[in-house]
């Protein structure tokens, strides 16, 4: 029998409540990772990728936020049997989250050292020494320079760079199941971008983690993933093998994406920006979500929601599309 995914997740649904109306953010999301797998979850701001990373992180437990999945397994284990206490266990250990800011998610009152150790601390009982001691091979692993010195700095003395590595650090201490990556890259210059998306894919290879990547950002998402599933209004609209992907987009959102990315071979050529706008989570439109802004819309379009189906030119690759055939075939709009 084969190794189970670390991550499966289907039918996930996140509604907030707000002044007496429902926000859909998350709408019926399915979700596999193998181990040593990047998938990266690509969209627009607002299509529901960050909701979904700390729905899968078990961080949307508050009031006026209902998180419902039929099912969801991390690494076999039923996240949906745990109690709230269980599922606190596994961050950290089983699943770790970076995110984008590293000042605000770091203690700007606790050493380096301090915070990476409380890791070993708190889930392995580990000595104060020898917490220290693994939060410097640690800094090492990761690139800080003088990792035995600065390991008593605190986080405004680093760079925005060093700052991402540490949480990058933190993100593989315990050797977790599964890291989700959330835009770790957004505020960095893009030296130092490439510099962080080499080191979570060097991690990834040594220590067979699987990551799930957050980002809008096709070149990012094609550096380093295997897989990638393209959200958008809440819902994926196209997954497969990036290459695969890349190449002929099976969903207009997709290939609309690709085609506002600029051209560097012509620099003097047009913008393609996508017209219109993103839908309010709040309405629930009857048929296809980015129809308004699609150029190959038709009245089944507008009257039927596709569903995200195999498209059966390879292995994992899905769109949700009315008009997949023309995409493919590269019919004109």
């Amino acid at each position: 029998m084969g190794e189970s995914p670390v991550l499966e997740i289907r039918g996930l649904h996140v509604t907030f409540t707000a002044r007496g109306r429902e926000i859909h953010a998350v709408r019926g999301v399915d979700l596999t990772i193998e181990r040593g797998q990047t998938l990266a979850l690509l969209g627009e701001s607002g299509s529901g990728k960050s909701v979904t990373a700390k729905a899968v992180m078990g961080l949307l437990d508050q009031p006026g936020v209902e998180v419902r999945s039929a099912s969801a397994r991390l690494g076999g284990r039923d996240l949906l049997a745990m109690s709230a206490e269980e599922r606190r266990a596994l961050r950290g250990s089983a699943m770790t989250l970076v995110f984008q800011d590293a000042l605000s998610a770091l203690n700007p009152v606790l050493s380096i050292g301090d915070q990476i150790g409380e890791l070993f601390r708190v889930h392995q009982g580990s000595s104060r020494k020898e917490a220290r001691s693994r939060s410097v091979e640690l800094l090492d692993l990761v690139g800080i320079p003088a990792a035995a010195t600065r390991i008593g700095d605190y986080p405004h003395q680093f760079s925005g760079g060093m700052r991402q590595r540490i949480l990058v650090a933190m993100a593989v201490a315990l050797e977790p199941d599964l890291i989700i990556a959330d835009e770790p890259t957004t505020a960095l210059d893009v030296t130092v971008q490439a510099q962080i998306l080499e080191l979570i894919d060097r991690l990834r290879r040594e220590l067979g983690t699987a990551v799930l990547l957050i980002t809008h950002d096709l070149g990012v998402a094609a550096e380093v993933s295997d897989q990638v599933a393209v959200m958008y209004a809440g819902r994926i609209v196209e997954s497969g093998r990036a290459e695969e992907l890349y190449d002929r987009p099976a969903h207009p959102y997709t290939a609309a994406l690709l085609a506002a990315v600029p051209d560097l071979d012509r620099p003097a050529s047009e913008l393609r920006a996508i017209p219109g706008a993103p839908p309010s989570p709040a309405l629930t439109p009857p048929g296809c979500s980015f129809a308004p802004r699609c150029e190959r819309a038709s009245d089944v379009c507008t009257g039927n929601r596709p569903v995200l189906a195999p498209l059966g030119t390879g292995a994992g690759r899905y769109a949700a599309c009315h008009h997949v055939k023309e995409m493919l075939d590269g019919a004109p709009a």
